[in-house]
């Protein structure tokens, strides 16, 4: 269900998403298509686009979406030839009328792009929304050079002969094939969205890519030169596999659009499983979308802040509340009166006191192996303290969610975790990682906030009003539906208290049927 291009027509939503309508295994890919007011309720449609011409025979994979000026949507997506070259393709909706464009049109005139020269064939993939500067409309597709990850640039000035531009608009050394490339700007003054073509003073862009050695995604923050088509990141930024991460978690092959409807970018993620392909086949299904977030600018400018969309607080149903809880070392305070296996959970942890911090080790910089070493059993001073989800009522499983604070030389250290090694009975056949990451926060208030949106096998969680996000997949065989409980708790020796606004969940009314 890795999502290929998500956008606004005409005040409805729609999703395209990679899709195997013979089983819940990878083949025989087919764009799928489901259209939404709101982001929350589904409604499936027909296929947009399946093999069917010589420059797709072999599976149509992923692409964008573009609306261009006369508010026409064009999809671009990448085809594979029978000599399973990947070539560039694009298709038109036949209708324009029909609300939800049940039905896309191949031109003739495809391909729109080709692997020439020395490029990699097998390698040259998922081309991005196009924007247009000074006439000229382009757009980056994803490929490699060896183990140089790199985004090859194309012009058009009529959308349709498009050609390769002498560089690549940026390209990174030893980070493998970059996929799902997407470039973006964002305002540098506040939370407002921009349209993709979107260049001057108080703009920012973004370049994100997924990368297809490790799995997961990184993303930078730079300047974008639009005369010489270069984009320059910023100096105090890690460009590779150590960069900044949307989410620490299962979290891949993102896609954002800008939503005019409320002039907000939103930022769409596929969570795959983490369970076995045979688990797959007896579910009849596998894969899928993360919540839609909001995604927009910090205001210090060094990362990206992200936000489930407001619609989907249109779901919330019963609601509990625990204010000044405190949470002494080894407390864990059941949370009752909701749906614990379905439910929204935001909570702002207080810290009266900061100098029982661990004092923090140069040598850890990765935030998951630091997980793994000190997880939410590990007792130590300010933290671990967080939220237990997804639990059995006397802790045989369980995921935590949690903080742990250092001390370090300049300042403290900040760790959110979520790991799912304590995530079910299960023996085998199951991933259960320790995801973490570092939040870069203030901790001048003395206090850490967290917000966790649990569905049953998913948990996502937001820290520092989402600085930091992590989603993971888990798999509990007795947190269950009714059998499953919510825990905030404590294993630090500084006692902390808990400002805690939960509520169950309601299933959308309509599900994507």
């Amino acid at each position: 269900m890795e999502k290929t291009g998500p956008m606004y027509y005409n005040g409805i939503y729609h999703l395209f998403y990679q899709y195997n309508p013979k089983g819940a295994v990878w083949g025989n890919i087919v764009w799928a298509h489901s259209v939404s007011k709101d982001m929350v309720n589904w409604e499936a449609v027909e296929h947009a686009i399946y093999p069917s011409h010589p420059f797709d025979i072999k599976g149509c994979w992923s692409g964008s979406a573009t609306i261009l000026p006369d508010n026409k949507p064009i999809i671009f997506y990448t085809g594979i030839d029978s000599q399973e070259r990947q070539l560039q393709n694009y298709a038109i909706p036949a209708n324009l009328s029909d609300p939800y464009l049940r039905e896309w049109i191949k031109p003739s005139d495809n391909p729109i792009a080709v692997p020439t020269g020395n490029m990699n064939t097998t390698a040259f993939r998922d081309p991005s929304t196009a924007w247009k500067v000074d006439g000229n409309w382009r757009m980056v597709v994803g490929s490699r050079r060896k183990s140089r990850g790199l985004a090859y640039l194309y012009r058009s000035r009529d959308f349709k002969t498009w050609i390769k531009a002498k560089h690549p608009l940026h390209s990174v050394a030893k980070t493998g094939m970059w996929e799902c490339v997407d470039f973006f700007p964002v305002s540098s003054c506040g939370d407002t969205g921009l349209d993709t073509s979107a260049v001057g003073p108080n703009v920012k862009h973004v370049m994100k890519v997924s990368l297809d050695v490790t799995r997961f995604e990184y993303y930078t923050i730079g300047t974008y030169l639009p005369n010489r088509d270069k984009y320059l990141v910023n100096k105090d930024l890690v460009d590779g596999w150590d960069g900044l991460r949307y989410d620490h978690g299962n979290f891949y092959a993102s896609k954002t659009f800008f939503d005019p409807a409320k002039n907000r970018r939103i930022l769409w993620g596929w969570a795959n499983e983490s369970d076995t392909a045979d688990d797959d086949v007896s579910k009849g299904w596998a894969g899928i979308q993360a919540i839609p977030r909001k995604v927009w600018l910090d205001p210090n400018g060094k990362q990206l802040l992200q936000w489930p969309i407001e619609e989907i607080e249109t779901l919330r149903d019963q609601n509990v509340q625990l204010s000044n809880q405190e949470l002494k070392l080894g407390d864990h305070i059941e949370v009752t009166g909701i749906t614990a296996a379905q439910a929204d959970v935001d909570v702002t942890f207080s810290i009266p006191n900061l100098e029982k911090a661990e004092p923090f080790d140069p040598s850890w910089t990765n935030a998951q192996d630091l997980c793994s070493l000190k997880g939410s059993t590990v007792q130590g001073g300010v933290g671990p303290f967080g939220l237990l989800t997804l639990a059995s009522e006397n802790l045989e499983e369980y995921t935590p969610v949690f903080f742990r604070v250092f001390k370090g030389q300049d300042k403290h250290v900040v760790l959110l975790c979520c790991d799912a090694t304590s995530s079910s009975l299960r023996k085998t056949g199951l991933y259960r990682p320790s995801f973490a990451g570092f939040v870069d926060v203030d901790l001048a208030d003395k206090k850490l906030s967290l917000r966790s949106l649990i569905d049953n096998s998913v948990v996502e969680s937001f820290g520092a009003k989402g600085k930091t996000c992590i989603t993971s997949r888990v798999y509990p065989k007795s947190a269950v539906f009714d059998d499953a409980h919510l825990f905030v708790f404590n294993n630090g020796t500084e006692t902390i208290t808990a400002a805690l606004n939960a509520w169950s969940m309601r299933k959308p009314i309509q599900m994507n049927n």
